[in-house]
C-alpha cells in the first residue's frame, strides 16, 4: 500500500509540476513573443520577464527584438543608360510589430526571404532610372535615400522597420570589365604609338635645325677663311712687291732658294742640268766667293 501510494504521490507531483512548467515562459531582453491558442494570437508580448500562460492550450512564438543584418548575394541591375553593374547591399532591420510580422511571413527565415525580394526590387528599380554617370556623382545620397525609402515603406507591410539600407558595392560584370580593359589598353598603346610619332618628328625637326645650323657655320666659317686667306694673300703680296721695289736682286734669290727647296725634297727626284745653267746661278756665285 505505501509504494502505491508512492507511486501515485509521484505521478500526481509531475502531472502539477508539468502543468506549472507548460504555464511559465521566460521573455528576455532581447526577445519579443506572441501566445498562441489553437494557433490564433491572442496576446503580443514585449516586456521582458517570468510570463505565464494556458497551458496545453496556449504556446509562445519568439521574435528577436534587436537589428538584424540581412545580406544577400550580389544581383546584376541595368541602369538607364543599358550599363550592367554587380550590386551588393546589405540591410538592417528590425522587427517591431510581431503580430503582423506573425500573420505575413510567420518566421525569421521567411522574412528575410521577403525582405531580400523588397530590396531587390527597390534596387532594380530605383537604379533602373539613374546613369552610371549620376550614381558616382553627388547624387549618391539622393538615390541611397530613395532606396532606404522605398525598402521602409514595403517592409512596414510585414512588420518590419528598415533601418538602413547601404550599397556596399557596385562592379561592373566581369567580360565588361575585360571590355573595359581592353578597350583602355587599345587607347594607351594608340597614344603610345601617337607620342613615339611626335617624338620621333621632334627629333626629326631638331636633326634637321641642327644641320641647317651646322651647315650654316661651316659655309660661314669656310667664307670668312676664304676672305682671311685673300686678305693674307694680298697682304703677301703687298709685301713682296714692296721688297721687290726694294731689293730685286734678293727677291730673285728667295725665289731660287723656293726652286731649290721645291724640286730637291723629293729624294726619287732627278735632274739633269748643265753646270752653266741660270738655276744655279747661285751656287756658282756663293762657291765663288
Amino acid at each position: 500500500m505505501k509504494d502505491t501510494l508512492s507511486v501515485k504521490l509521484a505521478v500526481v507531483f509531475l502531472a502539477v509540476f508539468s502543468v506549472i512548467m507548460s504555464s511559465v515562459y521566460v521573455v528576455n531582453q532581447a526577445q519579443q513573443a506572441i501566445v498562441l491558442q489553437f494557433g490564433e494570437p491572442v496576446r503580443v508580448v514585449n516586456e521582458p520577464g517570468l510570463k505565464f500562460k494556458v497551458p496545453f492550450i496556449q504556446n509562445v512564438v519568439f521574435y528577436e527584438a534587436r537589428l538584424l543584418n540581412l545580406d544577400p548575394p550580389a544581383q546584376e541591375v541595368v541602369l538607364n543608360d543599358k550599363k550592367r553593374l554587380d550590386v551588393d547591399s546589405f540591410t538592417r532591420y528590425k522587427i517591431v510589430d510581431p503580430l503582423k510580422f506573425y500573420q505575413t511571413v510567420r518566421t525569421e527565415y521567411q522574412a528575410r526571404s521577403k525582405l531580400e525580394e523588397i530590396v531587390n526590387s527597390s534596387l532594380r528599380k530605383i537604379l533602373g532610372r539613374v546613369t552610371l554617370t549620376e550614381l558616382l556623382s553627388e547624387q549618391r545620397t539622393k538615390i541611397m535615400s530613395d532606396i532606404s525609402a522605398t525598402v521602409k515603406r514595403d517592409a512596414e507591410a510585414i512588420g518590419v522597420n528598415v533601418a538602413d539600407v547601404r550599397i556596399r558595392r557596385a562592379d561592373l560584370p566581369i567580360e565588361v570589365m575585360q571590355a573595359i580593359n581592353a578597350r583602355m589598353k587599345a587607347e594607351r598603346e594608340r597614344d603610345a604609338k601617337e607620342f613615339r610619332a611626335m617624338g620621333q618628328q621632334e627629333a626629326q625637326n631638331i636633326r634637321a635645325k641642327a644641320d641647317k645650323e651646322a651647315t650654316i657655320i661651316v659655309a660661314e666659317a669656310e667664307k670668312q677663311a676664304q676672305i682671311t686667306r685673300g686678305e693674307g694673300d694680298r697682304e703677301a703680296v703687298n709685301l713682296w712687291t714692296q721688297t721687290v721695289g726694294q731689293d730685286a736682286e734678293f727677291y730673285d734669290f728667295y725665289r731660287s732658294l723656293e726652286a731649290y727647296k721645291n724640286s730637291l725634297s723629293d729624294s726619287s727626284t732627278s735632274l739633269v742640268l748643265s753646270p752653266d745653267s741660270e738655276f744655279f746661278k747661285f751656287f756658282k756665285e756663293n762657291s765663288l766667293k
